[in-house]
């Protein structure tokens, strides 16, 4: 299906019949500091980024994923169109429709500093290929320990965000570690669908000298502020893991009743891809384009799970899991796994003392995640694995050999 053109055959039907024609104008309002139009971002010829502002422009809606055997499943999720202005009523459009189908599995990557500010707005554009849904969403935090009731995302507490409507959510960045957002309206639907994503926060130690040991000396990256290096890195991954039920896809996208008491999920994945996608190292262009037709076809799925170092570096694992309903063990053979932080926290008592600790597994329950530590000096260069210890987790549906599996690349 050339989705490009169908959207521009849509598109004025959808815009009309989710938002309205005068609602159109009025519904892309994004505030950041120090931005004139409306773009999320700051440009040149007037706009200033204030010190320690960070800012982002994420649409909510639907589009398609590619499973690891080709299958093309239809989804919820969210997209970023920050750099896209604002201001004017064509601009606003313009903005709704870059932000429609275009929607990621997982959700766009948010990588923050300790001490940001930063001011996330939310615009809901509605489902391009079910236009009978009037589906509110919301971003929540997970994990976030300070979230203001009104931004916490929880729909019995907090807003929702109608199609045709934007939130600014604010948050006060003061805990380093590793996260996750979502969509909780709905959680068990909009999450199974895919509205979710890979958060983390880096420690202010990170802009204060370098200590510890990594590969060319000192290390300059950190997990923690842990005042000895000892969660310094060289290279860091995110590894959120997922899955989806086909069937339930298949019901959403057919406009047929939701089977939650059957559900089964049987595409497990890592960063939204079954292997071998997971190794394939394109971002931009993954789903490939089947030719000049589709080459404008938005990238749906851009985080390859591709682990790459040099030997003797040390490498950064941020393992999260956001299924709904279950736990996967990821284990690594060959490579010990050094894990060093749990739930965005240090592992560390109240007196100093370390908990780190050395496995070969982690096992990952929902809304979990885990800070993951490998050095590969004396690893003999190579390719490894890291994958689910639940073998029934390495398929792609029937296909065999793929689900929740990728590669670690030692140089």
């Amino acid at each position: 299906m050339n989705i490009n053109i169908f959207k521009k055959a849509l598109l004025p039907l959808a815009v009309t019949l989710a938002l309205g024609s005068s609602a159109v104008s009025a519904a892309v309002l994004v505030q950041c500091p120090g931005d004139k139009d409306g773009d999320a971002a700051w440009d040149s010829g007037g706009e200033n980024q204030p010190a320690g502002v960070k800012c982002m422009h994420v649409t909510a809606g639907d589009g398609f994923a590619t499973m690891g055997d080709g299958t093309r499943s239809y989804m919820f999720s969210y997209a970023d169109i920050t750099g896209l202005p604002t201001k004017t009523k064509q601009q606003k459009d313009a903005a709704i429709q870059a932000g429609m189908l275009a929607h990621e599995w997982p959700a766009p990557t948010i990588v923050l500093d300790e001490g940001d500010e930063f001011y996330l707005s939310l615009t809901n554009v509605g489902m391009l290929m079910r236009p009978d849904l009037f589906d509110t969403h919301t971003v929540h935090f997970h994990g976030f320990p300070q979230a203001a009731t009104v931004y916490d995302g929880v729909p019995d507490s907090s807003i929702s965000i109608s199609m045709g409507a934007t939130l600014t959510y604010y948050y006060k960045i003061n805990d380093p570690g590793t996260y996750m957002w979502h969509c909780h309206v709905e959680a068990t639907e909009h999450m199974q669908m895919g509205m979710l994503g890979n958060l983390y926060i880096k420690p202010a130690q990170n802009k204060g000298p370098a200590m510890g040991s990594c590969a060319n000396g000192l290390c300059t990256q950190f997990v923690y502020n842990d005042g000895d290096g000892s969660t310094g890195y060289d290279v860091e991954y995110p590894i959120q893991l997922g899955s989806f039920d086909g069937a339930f896809h298949d019901a959403s996208e057919n406009t047929q009743p939701l089977p939650f008491a059957l559900m089964e999920d049987n595409y497990p994945m890592i960063n939204g891809r079954g292997y071998p996608d997971t190794v394939d190292p394109r971002e931009d262009t993954f789903p490939p384009t089947d030719g000049a037709n589709n080459s404008h076809v938005p990238t749906t799925q851009p985080v390859s799970s591709l682990i790459t170092a040099t030997a003797g570096e040390k490498v950064l694992l941020r393992i999260s899991n956001l299924s709904i309903y279950r736990y996967y063990t990821l284990q690594s053979l060959g490579i010990p796994m050094h894990v060093v932080g749990k739930d965005a926290k240090l592992l560390r008592t109240t007196g100093g003392t370390d908990l780190y600790y050395d496995t070969n597994s982690v096992q990952v329950g929902g809304g979990e995640s885990f800070d993951v530590i490998m050095d590969t000096t004396g690893v003999t260069p190579g390719t490894y694995y890291l994958y689910s210890a639940n073998l029934n987790y390495l398929s792609n549906d029937e296909e065999a050999f793929g689900g929740m599996m990728t590669e670690i690349q030692i140089n």
